[in-house]
């Protein structure tokens, strides 16, 4: 069964100010890298996935809901270099 996808408006409102396009979100979701696991968050476990759209490095924390096989977008950022070593896989230390 195919997932639905749904985008909380946060992830909406960042998607529009950074001009980043639902067809970008499914790209990075098909084709990045799992970075970050958190099975504790509720009300869903979610993720972090890297992913690159035209050359620029993109997270995006995705929440699933397995029960309704729905994928929720929670929010959609560059990852800022001054936060995240080369490469953007890991978090620098404070």
């Amino acid at each position: 069964m195919a997932r639905h996808l749904v985008f909380r408006s946060h992830a909406i409102r960042r998607m529009f100010q950074r001009g980043i396009g639902v067809e970008d979100i499914r790209h990075v979701i098909a084709t990045g890298e799992v970075i970050e696991d958190r099975p504790d968050d509720l009300p869903y476990p979610s993720r972090l996935v890297l992913g690159s759209i035209r050359g620029r490095p993109l997270h995006v924390v995705v929440a699933d809901d397995d029960a309704n096989a729905t994928t929720i977008i929670v929010t959609v950022y560059e990852p800022d270099p001054s936060r995240w070593r080369p490469g953007s896989r890991k978090r620098r230390r404070p």
